[in-house]
């Protein structure tokens, strides 16, 4: 018998005080600020057109979980702290100005050839995208043929992308990944097909599974 689908909603946590100038990584102790509340309360509201969810799981730094939140309450389910939807560990480069990093050497290659590079005391991108494949796996194994949702970060949810859809990783930094924005890729024991990437309004009830 094949096993029924899973539907795994990705959404990026809302925006921060320091969303576009600072790369704050995995530091502790970013909130949400009063707009990111508010996207995500507008999320929780989109999700549950969606219909039943079997599970809502967060990475566990405070901005995800407080995305998670209003999604948990709206679902009527617990928020589950998953660790592999961490953001990707930037090392030494945490909590830097993006102005700052702009001006790096590096940084070239950290546009144009991401698969090479490893973050300074930190993480490599390819074990990034491979922690959050992974984690989706064990996810979507343990809900077949359900729906669940995953408050994660952009660039973990960029790689879960560019792996479903087969594209380089070297190319993943062609995908946007909004705050709050919802991606759906539906996962079985074959290829995940990707139903829609960086969703940011509009109905999801196209997102229930026939």
């Amino acid at each position: 018998m094949v096993a029924k689908p899973t539907l795994v909603l990705l959404v990026r946590h809302g925006t921060t005080p320091t969303t576009g100038k600072v790369l704050p990584g995995r530091a502790r102790g970013l909130h949400l600020a009063d707009s990111g509340k508010q996207q995500a309360i507008r999320v929780a509201e989109r999700i549950a057109e969606v219909g039943k969810v079997a599970a809502v799981y967060s990475s566990p730094l405070e901005r995800a979980r407080e995305t998670a939140r209003p999604i948990g309450r709206s679902l009527r389910r617990p928020v589950r702290i998953e660790r592999g939807l961490l953001e990707c560990d930037f090392g030494s480069w945490t909590g830097q100005s993006l102005r700052r990093l702009y001006k790096k050497p590096e940084w070239n290659t950290v546009q144009r050839s991401p698969s090479s590079f490893r973050f300074p005391d930190g993480e490599s991108f390819l074990e990034m995208q491979t922690r959050m494949v992974g984690t989706l796996d064990v996810i979507r194994r343990r809900h077949r043929g359900a729906t669940v949702v995953c408050v994660s970060h952009a660039d973990p949810i960029k790689a879960a992308v560019a792996h479903a859809m087969g594209t380089p990783l070297d190319l993943f930094q062609r995908i946007v990944i909004s705050t709050c924005s919802v991606t759906a890729i539906l996962y079985s024991d074959s290829a995940p097909i990707v139903l829609t990437v960086n969703s940011t309004g509009g109905s999801l009830r196209d997102l229930r599974p026939s």
